[in-house]
């Protein structure tokens, strides 16, 4: 089963807006999603850039995002853990929470925001790393969606 991922701020390969970059208020986009698979107890995203000159990039890590929850509100707080319960993880930039698109000057790279419909809460401490939060998820998994915006300078 997959998972409508939208977002009111860009469309499906369009452009990012600048407040949602480094070069603007760096605060997350909102998103929201249909409705997942009986059995999920929580969400995940990840959100990467794919076409960094030094591998995939990781810009969010957040987890544990209540079942009933459908979307993210713009400028999720940068906290380990949020008031719904939600944890963040720490990004390629060495922080908690969400680090918006800050490219090297060229041709525009893909950023992918992909969420996850989980068969379970993760016991996983807030600011883990990706690799740890993929290794947590790993067969539960129920559906997933995913929207790439793109951003260059």
């Amino acid at each position: 089963m997959s998972l409508t991922l939208e977002s009111t701020a860009f469309g499906a390969g369009e452009r990012i807006p600048a407040k949602y970059t480094a070069d603007g208020q760096d605060v997350s986009p909102p998103l929201r999603w249909s409705e997942p698979p009986e059995g999920t107890k929580s969400f995940a995203l990840i959100c990467d850039d794919p076409d960094a000159p030094r591998g995939t990039w990781v810009h969010w890590l957040i987890w544990n995002i209540p079942a009933d929850v459908r979307e993210l509100p713009e400028a999720v707080p940068p906290r380990e853990e949020l008031a719904n319960g939600a944890r963040q993880g720490t990004n390629d930039f060495g922080r908690i929470g969400y680090g918006g698109p800050a490219p090297p000057p060229g041709r525009p790279h893909r950023y992918f925001f992909r969420l996850y419909a989980l068969d379970t809460v993760l016991e996983l401490p807030a600011g883990a790393r990706r690799a740890e939060l993929e290794d947590a998820m790993k067969g539960h998994v129920l559906a997933g969606g995913e929207l790439m915006g793109t951003y260059g300078r």
